[in-house]
């Protein structure tokens, strides 16, 4: 295939898949962060709760990781978080930094390094 027949190719192929500015901005956001490892998790949960996954701060956020009641229905999961088993509350901490790195988490990523 001649060089500019390739270079068409490659550019209508560009075009054809859907990058958003969001999808930039969020890999932007999550490039020189902490990864995601069971230590980071288990840090992120002593800071949000103390590690308390029943724990709940004025009716507005649950658990270990301290989500709020829309975080959590967006996760897929219903009830409340501290009612969640702690398998289930790590699984959708993790799940949410993978979407959203530790934004969701500002005061202690920052004070932890995290993001």
């Amino acid at each position: 295939m001649p060089a500019r027949s390739l270079s068409r190719l490659v550019a209508a192929l560009l075009l054809a898949v859907p990058v958003t500015v969001t999808d930039l901005d969020t890999a932007a956001a999550h490039a020189g962060a902490a990864p995601p490892t069971p230590k980071n998790f288990e840090r992120l949960r002593a800071c949000e709760s103390g590690g308390d996954y029943r724990a709940t701060k004025g009716g507005r956020y649950f658990g270990a990781y301290q989500f709020s009641v829309p975080t959590w229905r967006s996760l897929g999961h219903g009830g409340l978080p501290h009612q969640a088993a702690p398998q289930t509350q790590d699984e959708a901490a993790r799940r949410l930094q993978a979407r959203d790195g530790w934004s969701p988490w500002p005061a202690c990523a920052r004070q932890l390094g995290l993001s």
